[in-house]
C-alpha cells in the first residue's frame, strides 16, 4: 500500500481565440494539483503568496519545514544522497497545496488537521480497497479504517515506521509541519537513495504515490521549484535588457489573473478560462501582460496575446534549441510548434534554462524552468 492514493486533475492545453479580449493560456502538461487534494483543503487561487520567499506560492511557514527537514534528514539517513527542499515542497504541492487555507503555528501544528477519504473501499475518492485501522484514530481520527493524513497525506500505518519528532515537544505527529515533512524526507530517502539521479529520484516519489500521472506531476513541480531557488545570474545583463528583466522579476509573487495586466501591472482580469476560471475578482497578470508590462518598461509597446507577440521582433526558431536564447528573449510554447496560430504561453528567458513566468490560473510569477512548459516553440528578440 503506498503512502496515499490520488486521482489527479489536470490542465488540458487549450487555444482560445477570443474575439474582444485577447488573453493568454496556460496549460503545462506536468504542472496540476490534484484535483481531490484542491477540493478537500481550501487551496486558494492566489496560490497562497508568501512575499519574499524563495517560492512565491509556498506560505513561510510551511517552506522553513522543508528546510528543516533536509538537515534533519542527514542524521536518520545518512546515506541518502540529493534530498533538497524543491523535492518535498513537490510532492506537498500535489498532497495538500502546501496545507493552504489552514492556519500553521510557529511550532508547525495545523489547524484545522487535513484528512483523506476513508479508505473503505466505497470508491469516493478513487479508494477501491478497505484499508483496516491500525491506530485505533490516533491520527486519522476514526476507528472504522484508515486515511490519509496531515500535508503529506501519509496512512498511519506508514508514519508509525517512519514518523519521527522534528519540534523537540517528544510527539511525532503527521499534523505538525516540521515532524511530517521530516517523515517524507525519511521515506523519500529510503535506505539510502541517491535523488540527485533523476531514475532515483521517480522511484522514490514512484514508491509515495504508485502512479506514472502522480510521478510527473510531483516532478514537474520539483523542476519549477529547483529554477524558484536561487536568483537569476544577472551580472554580465545591463541596459535595456536588464531594465526589461528588472520590471518583471519585480512582479515575483503578483497571483495570475486570466486577462489581467497591462502596460501599467497588474489589473483586473476577465473571465473565464476554458476550465471556468474568472479573473475579474482578481488583480494580477497572465503570462502575455507580464511581458507587457515588462517591455513597457523599456519603452516597447507589445500586442496583448501571446501569438501576436511572437510577430513583433525577429524569431529564434525552436529548431535551434533553448541554448540559442539569450536574456530579455521572448520564449513561447504552442500545441502544435511550428504555427504559430497555436502559441498559448509566453515568458521572458533570464538565461541558465530559467525564465520569468506567470504560468496558469491558481499560480504566482516566479522563476520557472523553462521545460515547465510544454511546446517549445522558439523565441523572440526584440533588443
Amino acid at each position: 500500500m503506498s503512502a496515499s492514493r490520488r486521482r489527479l486533475g489536470r490542465w488540458g492545453c487549450v487555444v482560445v481565440l477570443l474575439l474582444l479580449a485577447a488573453v493568454c493560456c496556460a496549460a503545462p502538461v506536468s504542472s496540476a494539483i490534484s484535483a481531490y487534494v484542491a477540493l478537500r483543503t481550501g487551496a486558494q487561487e492566489d496560490g497562497g503568496i508568501a512575499e519574499g520567499g524563495s517560492a512565491a506560492d509556498i506560505p513561510p511557514r510551511m517552506l522553513a519545514a522543508y528546510k528543516k527537514a533536509v538537515q534533519l534528514a542527514a542524521h536518520y539517513v545518512p546515506a541518502c544522497r540529493g534530498m533538497r527542499w524543491p523535492v518535498l515542497a513537490g510532492i506537498a504541492k500535489v498532497e495538500s497545496n502546501h496545507a493552504i487555507g489552514r492556519t500553521i503555528a510557529a511550532g508547525g501544528d495545523i489547524t484545522p488537521k487535513i484528512y483523506g477519504v476513508l479508505l473503505n473501499g466505497s470508491g469516493q475518492g478513487g479508494n477501491t480497497t478497505a484499508v483496516r485501522d491500525t491506530d485505533g484514530g490516533r491520527w486519522d481520527g476514526t476507528s472504522r479504517g484508515e486515511r490519509a493524513v496531515g500535508p503529506f497525506q501519509f496512512l498511519p500505518s506508514t508514519w508509525s515506521s517512519v514518523g519521527k519528532d522534528a519540534g523537540g515537544d517528544g510527539i511525532a505527529d503527521p499534523h505538525n509541519a516540521d515532524d511530517a515533512a521530516l517523515g517524507a524526507a525519511i521515506y523519500l530517502c529510503g535506505d539510502g537513495r541517491d535523488l540527485t539521479k533523476r531514475t532515483q529520484l521517480k522511484a522514490a516519489i514512484w514508491q509515495y504515490n504508485q502512479s506514472a500521472a502522480y510521478t510527473d506531476n510531483v516532478l514537474g513541480w520539483i523542476d519549477q521549484y529547483t529554477a524558484a531557488a536561487s536568483d537569476p545570474d544577472l551580472k554580465n545583463v545591463t541596459g535595456t535588457i536588464r531594465t526589461v528583466i528588472d520590471a518583471a522579476l519585480s512582479q515575483r509573487g503578483v497571483p495570475y489573473s486570466w486577462g489581467g495586466g497591462n502596460a501599467s501591472g497588474k489589473s483586473y482580469g476577465i473571465c473565464c478560462t476554458p476550465s471556468g476560471k474568472s479573473g475579474t475578482n482578481i488583480k494580477g497578470l497572465d503570462c502575455s501582460g507580464l511581458t507587457v508590462y515588462a517591455y513597457a518598461k523599456a519603452g516597447i509597446s507589445l500586442p496583448r496575446t501571446a501569438a501576436s507577440q511572437a510577430g513583433v521582433g525577429r524569431r529564434i526558431p525552436a529548431s535551434l534549441g533553448t541554448g540559442a536564447l539569450k536574456p530579455g528573449d521572448l520564449i513561447f510554447y504552442a500545441t502544435a510548434p511550428g504555427y504559430d496560430a497555436t502559441i498559448y504561453h509566453v515568458g521572458i528567458y533570464v538565461g541558465s534554462g530559467k525564465m520569468i513566468n506567470a504560468p496558469r490560473p491558481g499560480t504566482v510569477v516566479r522563476l520557472d524552468a523553462v521545460s515547465a512548459m510544454s511546446g517549445y516553440a522558439g523565441g523572440e528578440r526584440l533588443l
